[in-house]
């Protein structure tokens, strides 16, 4: 099998949907955010975030059952820039190392850490796809969290989460308009394509 260059597995890379992850982390952190408005134990409130997070990546599975995407990757060839992207994922997994000590000493600071954290492997999704959403996404979100704890810190259960929803539903909005936009290129591409010998006959 021919290797493919680091452009044309970039190229594939890009043409990919990406809507599955988004959607698990919208309805996830909307769930949060109601929990945080109803529950009145801190606790409740401290572990929907923690499991909720957790679950984000099993839920993104499975609705790339049914958005249609190969997730893993399975069907195509071997590409450099799923390493890349799992790479940032591992990376911002890791700084929950810093989180968790911070976290038992401070529980508002669970939802602005880990939402944070949770939004920072935006940042090299968005160079592998050369598209500013995922930079839009993460600078955002980082912004918009940060401000919600430093004006009302005692609300960060729900108005954390329900920001962070706000620029997922602006980020699928974004997203999906990228992917029409690939869709309607590639579809241009392919009538041109066959159309040609008729020009030159």
């Amino acid at each position: 099998m021919k290797t493919l260059t680091l452009d044309q597995q970039r190229e594939l890379f890009r043409q990919r949907r990406f809507l599955a992850m988004p959607l698990a982390g919208m309805i996830v952190w909307s769930i949060i955010g109601l929990i945080g408005f109803f529950a009145e134990s801190m606790e409740i409130k401290v572990w929907s975030v923690w499991l909720g997070c957790g679950a984000i990546f099993y839920l993104g599975v499975f609705f790339a059952k049914l958005t249609g995407e190969d997730f893993f990757n399975r069907k195509g060839p071997k590409n450099e820039f799923d390493n890349l992207f799992m790479a940032g994922v591992v990376m911002a997994l890791l700084v929950f190392a810093i989180v968790m000590p911070f976290a038992t000493k401070e529980n508002e600071s669970i939802p602005m850490s880990v939402g944070i954290l949770a939004g920072l492997m935006w940042m090299p999704l968005s160079w592998a796809i050369q598209h500013w959403v995922g930079y839009f996404h993460a600078i955002t979100r980082t912004i918009a969290i940060v401000t919600c704890y430093f004006v009302a810190p005692e609300q960060v259960f729900v108005t954390v989460p329900a920001v962070i929803v706000v620029i997922y539903i602006a980020s699928i909005y974004i997203q999906e308009k990228r992917y029409a936009s690939l869709k309607d290129s590639t579809d241009a591409k392919g009538v041109e394509s066959t159309t040609a010998p008729l020009r030159h006959a």
